[in-house]
């Protein structure tokens, strides 16, 4: 190449070019104003997440005592509803994207299972909604039914 050439950077990506030895311009975003460009792809971001399980039934106050020992563990759960043969647990995750939080949500119950002696249901519905479209929902009247107060509650 040469001198005073422009050269590419990045190869294949057809990234910008300038002159060699030339300094790429930095920009800088002031606490608490935002950057115009794309948003950074890596921060996380909240998700609703709603897990449902169920199976054979199972004592109510053990229901009731394993899902509180569950909250206590995690006190991230917003509200657990539970009857004698499933129970849904909903709650805000903080993840890259929804990918993520999907898969925290499907491992959540089994790998409490035993610490908080929760009964031994298959998880049969999950549903995860980033906090636009829960907020969305709610405002069009369609959303999750309203949540009971935080805690644990039968159904």
């Amino acid at each position: 190449m040469r001198p005073g050439a422009a050269a590419s950077r990045g190869g294949t990506g057809g990234g910008p070019t300038r002159a060699v030895g030339e300094e790429r311009a930095l920009t800088s975003v002031a606490a608490g104003d935002r950057y115009d460009g794309e948003e950074p792809v890596d921060l996380p971001r909240l998700w609703h997440v709603t897990l449902s399980v169920s199976g054979r039934q199972a004592p109510l106050p053990e229901v009731r005592r394993a899902l509180e020992q569950l909250a206590n563990d995690h006190p991230f759960l917003l509200t657990s509803r539970y009857a004698q043969d499933h129970a849904e647990i909903r709650y805000w995750e903080e993840a890259r994207d929804l990918h993520d939080a999907a898969a925290v949500a499907l491992r959540l119950w089994g790998e409490h299972r035993q610490t908080a002696g929760l009964p031994p249901w298959e998880i049969v519905g999950l549903e995860v909604i980033d906090r636009q479209t829960y907020h969305q929902r709610v405002a069009e009247g369609y959303g999750p039914p309203p949540a009971s107060p935080v805690g644990v509650h039968p159904f």
